[in-house]
């Protein structure tokens, strides 16, 4: 099993290009606080991101940064010139082909800027695992990112028949490449589950918990599975996750039955034997306590389609 795509796949990663700048210097972008993550890659020129608590980050040509929370920013060249407010990037017009703005002094720096968004986002889930402000230098494999965001704006560059799925698409393969890149920095430590995953102790580990999350495992059966002692494997597992074996495979079982009251007309029962638990009681008040809302309640609060059937409410009825 791959872990990432298996988390990737049911959390339903979409997004789309937002913008093609071309900036004259001075310049000065103020971007509001939006619901996902946003992204800004400058190809040309140099910038400097700031956030409202006064974070900076000093940005060079072939920087790909992203905003993981969707805090409120500013991007500028010179920040003694007036912001130019985005209350709305979805709606400002030029959404199609290249935005221009500034002053008419070098340097030009074009930029490319867009969102990430997650239509299924979970407690645990591979966004907060990213640090607030996500940068990605320039390296010499990295030709991945400049083709991909190219052809993003090649694609939107005039209006055609599914484009916003093909951007939707894109911004998914971006992601995943962003994610990689990222994930390959981190020391030893970092980055929880994501960084842990290539340990050669609890990698294995992690694969046994979200291959068979119903099992009753222990800290002495995972630690002998994947050569550790009972103590050895407990403690590299929360230095290196984060949080205990026991939490994390709480979370998992938690994770796992959401998805499947999401997406399959299962019962209440058959799901909690799915994940692990014996009694659907047990695993009812379990799961009200991780994500506030009775299984029943949270299938019919997120169905995908947005309707309440009617089997739906009645279940929900009945399993509170």
């Amino acid at each position: 099993m791959d872990i990432l795509a298996q988390v990737l796949d049911r959390i339903r990663l979409g997004g789309t290009l937002l913008f093609h700048f071309e900036l004259g210097h001075p310049w000065n972008l103020a971007l509001p606080a939006r619901p996902y993550a946003l992204f800004h890659y400058l190809n040309r020129g140099s910038a400097t991101l700031e956030l409202d608590q006064g974070r900076e980050l000093h940005m060079t040509a072939g920087d790909f940064v992203v905003v993981t929370r969707g805090e409120p920013h500013v991007i500028y060249s010179d920040r003694r010139t007036k912001p130019l407010p985005i209350p709305d990037l979805d709606r400002l017009p030029g959404r199609l082909g290249v935005v221009r703005h500034g002053g008419n002094a070098q340097p030009l720096s074009t930029m490319i800027c867009g969102n990430f968004t997650v239509e299924r986002p979970s407690r645990g889930s591979v966004l907060e695992l990213l640090p607030p402000l996500l940068l990605l230098k320039p390296t010499e494999d990295g030709g991945w990112l400049e083709a991909i965001l190219q052809r993003m704006v090649s694609e939107s560059a005039l209006a055609r028949p599914g484009q916003g799925v093909a951007l939707s698409r894109l911004t998914e393969v971006l992601f995943v490449e962003v994610l990689r890149s990222w994930i390959k920095s981190l020391d030893s430590g970092e980055g929880g589950w994501l960084g842990a995953m290539a340990d050669p102790h609890i990698g294995p580990a992690l694969q046994l918990i979200h291959e068979r999350p119903d099992q009753p495992w222990t800290l002495g059966d995972l630690g002998q599975r994947v050569g550790l002692g009972r103590s050895a494997f407990s403690a590299r597992f929360t230095n290196l996750v984060g949080q205990s074996m026991y939490r994390y495979l709480i979370a998992r079982r938690m994770s796992e039955a959401a998805f499947l009251l999401e997406t399959s007309d299962e019962g209440i029962a058959r799901i909690a034997t799915r994940v692990g638990y014996e009694t659907p009681a047990a695993f009812s008040k379990l799961f009200h306590r991780h994500h506030g809302l009775s299984p029943g309640r949270y299938r019919a609060a997120r169905r995908s389609d947005g309707g309440r059937r009617q089997g739906d409410v009645l279940e929900a009825e009945v399993a509170d």
